[in-house]
């Protein structure tokens, strides 16, 4: 292993860490303490991409949840309920497996376009969706006892935090001293 691949590797490491040793439990805790973002990736959905000639309208277009996606949806839902965290605001990506995870788990989303995967949007569409989506993060963090949900995909993850998740996963996303979005916890239902 050269220098490059060890230096990236180490990187890597605290992501991998707070993954294995009590990340669930600073997740949750962030969240009570609010000023964050539960930056959700969607319940499970076959596939990878949608088919060619979808529609954001049209769901019967689209790569939609399985009945197991549709199963941790609920579960999601139930287990933030049990653990007596409400969020102050759901928003979603337009897609139909994003909304249906946001409104299976908490009975309903805002559709919020900025969070639409930029799998096919121009250059332009995704700059001025990361600046929303940035300035959300910084808004967020200036509302103490409170915490957002966004449920989106996998590549708006990783462009917002340069990380992402399991499908029904997410990471809770706080603003640094500087207004950036950093990771703070990993967050997945037991």
């Amino acid at each position: 292993m050269d220098r490059r691949s060890t230096c990236l590797g180490l990187l890597s490491l605290p992501l991998m860490l707070q993954r294995a040793w009590g990340a669930q439990d600073d997740g949750l805790a962030w969240l009570r303490r609010g000023g964050v973002v539960l930056v959700l990736r969607h319940a499970r959905a076959p596939g990878t991409f949608d088919p060619p000639g979808f529609r954001l309208g049209d769901c019967s277009t689209q790569r939609n949840l399985s009945e197991e996606g549709r199963a941790q949806a609920r579960q999601l839902g139930a287990y933030l309920k049990s653990q007596q965290l409400t969020p102050s605001r759901v928003r979603s990506s337009p897609w139909c497996r994003c909304v249906d995870t946001a409104e299976l788990a908490f009975g309903s989303a805002e559709r919020w376009p900025a969070l639409g995967s930029p799998q096919g949007a121009s250059d332009q569409v995704n700059a001025q969706a990361m600046v929303q989506l940035r300035q959300a993060v910084v808004d967020a963090s200036k509302r103490p006892g409170q915490f957002e949900v966004w449920v989106t995909h996998m590549f708006v993850q990783s462009a917002l935090v340069s990380g992402d998740t399991a499908s029904g996963e997410g990471l809770v996303v706080g603003a640094d001293d500087k207004g950036q979005p950093k990771i703070l916890a990993t967050f997945a239902v037991p």
